[in-house]
């Protein structure tokens, strides 16, 4: 089996797995990393979102050859540290979680959301918020458009 190293959650791992095994496989099954869920498989329901480099990714899609020692994969598990993420306690606050399945893509994919407009010097709008397409079968979306807000402004 082909070796593959990259930095997860901060830390340096090396996996032996075929070259065309998806990421979210990797992560899930040969490391034991949950948070990225499985949806749909194909880059649809947006429920493995996760960042690489910072930036939102859905795990699903990326085979494990095309991540290297120098990519940094960072998931739900990763985002938060001595304590919880803002975004994360806006999710609570705003008490966002029913099932709670694909919670974690979607605050990732918030958090990558916030960052991005930071970088451009700007505050998220609707219009940025409306581009999330994380899918949510719940339909809690108003709580979610809510907590990514309250999220925004502690970050």
């Amino acid at each position: 089996m082909p070796e593959h190293t990259f930095r997860l959650n901060g830390e340096q791992v090396t996996v032996n797995v075929a070259d065309d095994v998806r990421l979210l496989w990797v992560l899930r099954d040969v490391l034991g990393v949950t948070g990225p869920k499985y949806g749909c498989g194909i880059n649809v329901c947006k429920a493995c979102t996760s960042h690489l480099n910072g930036k939102a990714f859905n795990p699903c899609s990326v085979q494990v050859k095309d991540v290297g020692p120098t990519d940094e994969i960072t998931t739900i598990e990763g985002l938060a540290g001595e304590s919880l993420h803002p975004m994360q306690e806006a999710w609570l606050e705003r008490d966002v979680a029913q099932c709670g399945y694909c919670q974690p893509g979607q605050i990732m994919a918030a958090v990558a959301l916030v960052r991005r407009a930071a970088e451009e010097g700007r505050e998220i709008t609707d219009a940025d918020i409306d581009g999330i397409r994380n899918i949510c079968r719940c339909g809690t979306y108003f709580r979610i458009r809510e907590a990514i807000k309250a999220g925004a402004a502690k970050m």
